[in-house]
Parts: C-alpha cells; structure tokens; sequence
C-alpha cells in the first residue's frame, strides 16, 4: 500500500532545521530507501515562492503567494509503500520524534493518507479494505 506523509507546521518553523535533525533524517530517508519503503520525499519551498491555482464559481485563477490567511504550512512530503496504516502510522510517529529529539521547540503534524490507484476508485476493494483496517486499529 502505497501512502503519502504531508508535514505541517507553523511557518514561523519554516527556516533550516537544526543540522542533527538533518543528519537524522538523512539516515533514516537510506535506511528506508535500503528497505524499499521510500518512493520519495523532500522539503517545500516557502510559502513566499508558491502559487494557488484555485477553481472558483467556473473562473481558474492564479494566486502567488506568500497567502496572508495560511496558519499552518505543508513544509515537507514523502511518498511511502507500507504493508498496512498502522505500518504508516508507526513511520510517521519514527519521523516526529527525530523532530521532538533534535528539534524540541519544533511543533507540527504528519498527516498520513493513502494513495489511491484509478483502479481504487472503480472497484468495492478500496472500501473494503479501508473498513477492515480502520476495524483492525480499534
């Protein structure tokens, strides 16, 4: 199973972490890469160099940012094969306590959700599978 990792935090986070954080990572990004788990990942650029495209009452437009209503940032992603959530789930909470150790005043979530295939979207298997593993977790 195929998941995706969006990191949030605060922007005023938004700066270079900590070099032990870094090297930490890195690490474990080759561990995971080693075990075939990572597809890929990396940091977000600020929200100062972004755009939104938005599709409002059938008009497309283009937005650049910096975005003054945006609390919270998606500072990071990684794409990840896990045999189940939980697995996911466990990669997930790895990955924020390398931020806890090496980056302590840090504060944010990784938002962990799984990919889905046109395949998932045309058959009762996604369902399914989605509601025996929410019934596995209880």
């Amino acid at each position: 199973m195929r998941f995706m990792m969006l990191v949030k935090h605060p922007e005023k986070f938004s700066g270079p972490p900590p070099k032990e954080l870094v090297e930490a990572m890195e690490k474990l990004n080759q561990d995971s890469r080693t075990a075939g788990i990572i597809v890929s990942s990396g940091g977000l650029a600020p929200m100062a160099a972004s755009t939104r495209v938005r599709l409002s009452q059938g008009k497309v437009t283009a937005l650049d940012g910096p975005f003054v209503e945006t609390k919270e940032i998606v500072g990071g992603y990684a794409v990840l094969e896990f045999n189940s959530q939980q697995e996911a789930v466990e990669g997930a909470i790895q990955f924020m306590e390398l931020h806890r150790k090496y980056w302590p005043a840090w504060e944010g979530e990784t938002e962990v959700r799984q990919i889905f295939n046109f395949d998932d979207y045309n058959c009762d298997n996604a369902r399914a599978n989605l509601k025996e593993d929410s019934i596995s977790r209880k």
